[in-house]
């Protein structure tokens, strides 16, 4: 074998040696498959001694821990990629003849020899030798027309070709299989960064992720014409009011014999000033901005520190749109007041037009329902809101948007 890998190699030092400027198209094309073709049928081969290797223990019997921590350091592989090709080859050995027999007369690749191998070690045990048989045959014939990701998909689906009696079984099997896998693996991480980000990450069951899209889909559509977020940027944002929201409704569970609420740490002079960073119950911090945001509503409670770290105020009552004054302001605005947006009152937050630590009272006079999108809008400082003479909220654009800053209003809640 060695004199013919010899050969081969000697071949390769022709090929290497071309002027591939000088091949014609015709040519340049026919050896881009060709090239392809033998890459292929030569992997089937290394597939092969792998399997071989493994299976006498060449490997251990070396010293090493196991075959693939052995191809890792012998072949200068990452060790995920020495692990997948001794996973490939033992797949491809438990699977029928005529899968390797494909593989190195390359009527498949080795991504589809993968595919084929994988889908038939999934039939059903009742299905036999023979239905498996039929199903390898069928599925490397597909190979000649259809790519690894449809050639799997076409997998899923292949007792119906070739035993359709057993394929509803089979099948709600199948999704009965991947529903526990999916259920036993659910998780959420959020991983505190070092750039002021959290890391959300985690794996969710078909019917919580179904319930998630139902929940954020509604909120993560543009808000209007100004609207330049990213779709990512729009679906993170629709988290945080999906929470907001829950918040708000007081039917959580207790934690630790309290309502949950956000709480958020800041001195009286930072909070007036916004010169200072507010500190999280979890020790992270927020921008002054964000802070003189969040004190808007009742969403978060802001502990207010004097001097000496005296508490001058936890959550005064005063300062929030509770009851009879936000169902004023509900009836009033209807939804987020911003011009052009259609989000309702539930995922509004009551702000106020002259913040309340800036002396500003909690009044109908003096606030108006946001949603999250366009509070954070407000508080950037570009816009700018006001109350009008009859009492109903006026937006002034950005100079740069409107160099006569004309008055805008929200005509979309309103009733006829």
């Amino acid at each position: 074998m060695l004199g013919v890998l010899a050969q081969a190699d000697d071949a390769i030092d022709d090929c290497a040696a071309t002027s591939l400027w000088a091949l014609p198209d015709d040519e340049l094309l026919a050896s881009l498959d060709a090239t392809h073709a033998v890459a292929q049928r030569l992997a089937a081969v290394q597939l092969g001694l792998v399997r071989e290797l493994d299976a006498r223990g060449l490997a251990v019997a070396r010293g090493a821990s196991s075959t693939a921590v052995w191809l890792r350091e012998r072949l200068r592989l990452s060790g995920r990629s020495a692990r997948q090709l001794v996973q490939l080859a033992a797949t491809v050995d438990a699977a029928p003849t005529a899968v390797r027999e494909a593989m190195l007369t390359g009527a498949v690749t080795v991504e589809q020899g993968r595919v084929v191998a994988e889908t038939v070690a999934t039939l059903p045990a009742e299905a036999g030798p023979e239905v498996a048989e039929k199903a390898t045959q069928l599925l490397i014939g597909w190979a000649d027309r259809f790519d690894p990701a449809i050639l799997r998909r076409l997998g899923e689906r292949v007792l119906t070709h070739v035993a359709p009696d057993l394929a509803d079984q089979a099948e709600l099997a199948a999704l009965e299989r991947a529903t526990e896998r999916a259920e036993a693996r659910r998780h959420v991480t959020l991983s505190e960064q070092q750039d002021g980000q959290v890391r959300l990450s985690g794996s969710l069951d078909t019917e919580t992720a179904s319930l998630l899209r139902e929940a954020i889909d509604p909120l993560s559509a543009p808000t209007g014409e100004h609207d330049d977020r990213s779709p990512g940027q729009r679906r993170a944002d629709a988290l945080g009011e999906i929470c907001r929201l829950a918040l708000r409704t007081g039917h959580l569970p207790d934690s630790g014999g309290d309502r949950p609420q956000l709480v958020v740490t800041v001195s009286l002079d930072a909070l007036v000033n916004g010169v200072r960073a507010g500190t999280l119950e979890t020790g992270a911090q927020l921008t002054p901005g964000a802070v003189r945001r969040l004190a808007c509503d009742a969403a978060v409670l802001p502990a207010v520190l004097g001097g000496n770290s005296q508490v001058l105020d936890v959550g005064r009552q005063r300062r929030l749109f509770t009851g009879p004054l936000r169902r004023a302001l509900v009836l009033r605005d209807g939804g987020c007041a911003f011009p052009g947006c259609d989000r309702p009152s539930r995922w509004c937050d009551g702000h106020h037009v002259r913040h309340w630590a800036d002396g500003g009272a909690t009044a109908l006079g003096n606030a108006v329902l946001l949603c999250g999108h366009h509070h954070r809008l407000i508080h950037q400082g570009d816009w700018t809101v006001r109350i009008s003479a009859d009492g109903q909220p006026d937006f002034l654009p950005p100079r740069w948007l409107d160099p006569d800053r004309t008055p805008r209003r929200n005509l979309y809640h309103r009733r006829c």
